[in-house]
């Protein structure tokens, strides 16, 4: 079985490769599970250090020579995690089309040319959801972008009930919540303060929080994000039936919450290195957001959420390897 995961030199993606090469299958067209022969990573960038085990791909999404080059006919899983995130598709929207739209669309058309439709998988975002939505966002609740980056995302879910519905593709979309907590460097996700709170004081370094301490988010750690991604791929296509589009199990915490459960696990000194600096245009953007899901229908498909905010920190800290 041939895979290919895009935007695969990021976090996400590169930590989805690892699972997908521990865990050694992935259920094929009709269910059953196959061995993974040949894993390919597509991305404009990657680490100094490779995998030997991994074939790599720098190139354009929008490419579709090398899309067509990198895929041949016999591409059987498609994760499409490439994107511009939130902060980059509105400072240059001109890239953000490019990429976050044009780029899908011709993923999608590679996906055409397989010699059997491809289970594809695609991460969306609760940036759908921009206006006019309840306290509580549940399955019923209509997506209304108020950013280029969500209007992208949106876009880009009704072309993948639609290729699926016309059996081009196998597609199974997931709205991801904001990843907490990403290890490295800070992104331009707007949204990237809810790592940096977190990860930035546990390495001794100042964090500035850009919103105020009863600002709410919608959250999901790494390891959950990963194994929603795999389990999204082998669900059965009937499971998903018409509407392909999920929204993912999360936590709901707000800033100051995850500052006192740092404060519990590390102590004084660390969580003292949170700075609270308002920043009215992220303010204004993580307002826009849904803060609370009832997701009804992935729980019972078998999507799974951390327990808590402090299980999150502390899976954070033994993947690291940091000393408390």
């Amino acid at each position: 079985m041939k895979v290919l995961i895009t935007g695969a030199g990021g976090f996400i993606g590169s930590r989805l490769a690892q699972a997908l090469l521990k865990r050694g299958t992935l259920a094929d067209s009709t269910g059953q599970q196959k061995a993974i022969s040949k894993i390919t990573l597509l991305d404009i960038t990657f680490p100094a250090q490779k995998d030997s085990r991994l074939n790599y791909v720098q190139g354009d999404l929008s490419d579709a020579a090398l899309l067509a080059a990198t895929m041949g006919t016999d591409t059987a899983s498609v994760f499409h995690l490439a994107s511009i995130v939130s902060g980059g598709a509105e400072a240059d929207f001109e890239l953000g089309m490019k990429v976050n739209l044009d780029g899908t669309r011709a993923l999608m058309d590679a996906c055409r040319q397989q010699s059997q439709p491809p289970r594809f998988v695609f991460s969306s975002s609760v940036a759908a959801f921009g206006s006019g939505f309840p306290p509580v966002v549940d399955d019923d609740t209509k997506a209304s972008p108020l950013t280029s980056y969500g209007a992208q995302k949106v876009c880009c879910e009704y072309l993948t009930n639609d290729y699926s519905r016309r059996g081009f593709l196998d597609g199974r979309v997931v709205r991801l919540p904001t990843i907490s907590v990403r290890p490295g460097k800070p992104n331009l996700a707007k949204s990237s303060y809810a790592s940096g709170i977190i990860r930035e004081p546990l390495n001794g370094v100042v964090s500035r929080c850009p919103v105020s301490a009863s600002t709410g988010i919608w959250i999901l750690s790494p390891s959950r994000v990963v194994d929603a991604l795999i389990h999204a791929h082998d669900l059965p296509a009937s499971a998903w039936g018409v509407n392909r589009v999920l929204n993912l199990p999360g936590t709901t915490a707000t800033a100051g919450e995850m500052v006192d459960a740092l404060r519990k696990i590390a102590g004084d000194k660390v969580a003292d290195l949170v700075q609270w600096a308002p920043d009215a245009d992220i303010q204004a953007f993580i307002d826009s957001l849904p803060v609370r899901f009832r997701t009804t229908r992935a729980l019972e498909m078998g999507f799974v959420a951390d327990l808590n905010v402090e299980t999150m920190i502390r899976d954070h800290i033994e993947e690291q390897g940091i000393t408390i």
